[in-house]
């Protein structure tokens, strides 16, 4: 089975149960009046969007003419133009969030969390920027100053999603980890961050919950114990920026071409997705008679 045919059958089993439900809500809100079908099924418009994110193509637009038009008219017979494609694509929104949400991993005792700056535009071109005007914002990382968004996740040892946040990029690392953790529902076990988590607020509250957040110390701090095991999964944090490198480099999440809020936001879902579709993902490979040792190496 190819790529683009587990996608598909997987992404058109969750809108046959979602897609009925879905509109019946958005009647009953009175957002919309009639359900008018559309030459091509939201499973099919998700299935694009998504593959374009396991593809080389640079630009979605090139994607779509130069190989889904050419090469694909068999798996989409009834293919639209381009443009109005792009028209498609909002109604992708919220089906594609719910559907990433229905394929976030199970917590195995070891997580990571992170986040990664998205900007949207050269620091230049900020005072000309337009298309995100009151929604991005400036931030600043170890890498220097970005306008945009910062996307956290929290991943487990297997490299699987078990939670995703967007917020514009001057919040703090530490005011998204409680929405983070809630979203992740079983999340249990050590959670591993870098120093940007440290906060006795946030350590406490994790800790009343079942999670131990452990994080390196400030060169101000006085210096603790921590434990031999503590110490190598702190080491074992790139696989975090291995994702993040992956989504960004292979998925095209991050780019300044954007013309519309709600296509950027769909752009990240699609590519978080298509991570998600991956077959091998970044691991720390541990076996199960480690995972067991766990709790004793922890002590």
């Amino acid at each position: 089975m190819s790529a683009l045919t587990h996608i598909f059958c997987h992404i058109d089993d969750f809108c046959k149960d979602f897609e009925p439900r879905y509109n019946t809500v958005l009647l009953q809100r009175g957002e919309r009046k009639r359900t008018r079908a559309t030459n091509l099924a939201l499973s099919e418009i998700m299935t694009i969007l998504v593959h374009f994110h396991r593809t080389s193509y640079r630009t979605f637009k090139a994607y779509y003419t130069e190989h889904v038009m050419k090469h694909l008219r068999g798996h989409f017979p009834r293919l639209v133009s381009y443009n109005r494609f792009v028209e498609l694509m909002p109604r992708a929104l919220v089906p594609l969030a719910c559907y990433l949400h229905s394929r976030r991993g199970r917590s195995t005792g070891i997580a990571f969390v992170d986040s990664t700056p998205l900007s949207v535009c050269r620091n230049q071109r900020i005072k000309q920027h337009r298309v995100f005007k009151g929604i991005a914002q400036r931030g600043k990382t170890s890498m220097g100053w970005f306008y945009g968004f910062k996307l956290h996740i929290i991943v487990n040892d297997c490299g699987d999603l078990l939670a995703f946040r967007l917020t514009p990029g001057n919040v703090d690392d530490r005011q998204a980890v409680p929405t983070l953790v809630r979203q992740a529902q079983d999340l249990f076990g050590k959670l591993f961050g870098d120093r940007g988590y440290i906060a006795r607020w946030l350590h406490e509250s994790l800790w009343q919950q079942g999670i131990e957040l452990v994080t390196r110390i400030r060169s101000n701090m006085t210096n603790r114990l921590m434990p031999l095991w503590d110490k190598l999964m702190l080491r074992k944090r790139a696989l975090i920026e291995t994702i993040f490198d992956q989504l960004k480099n292979i998925s095209q999440i991050e780019h300044s071409r954007h013309r519309s809020v709600v296509n950027f936001a769909v752009n990240v879902l699609a590519g978080l997705i298509a991570y998600v579709h991956q077959p091998k993902k970044p691991s720390l490979h541990l076996s199960r008679k480690e995972r067991l040792l766990l709790p004793a190496l922890a002590a």
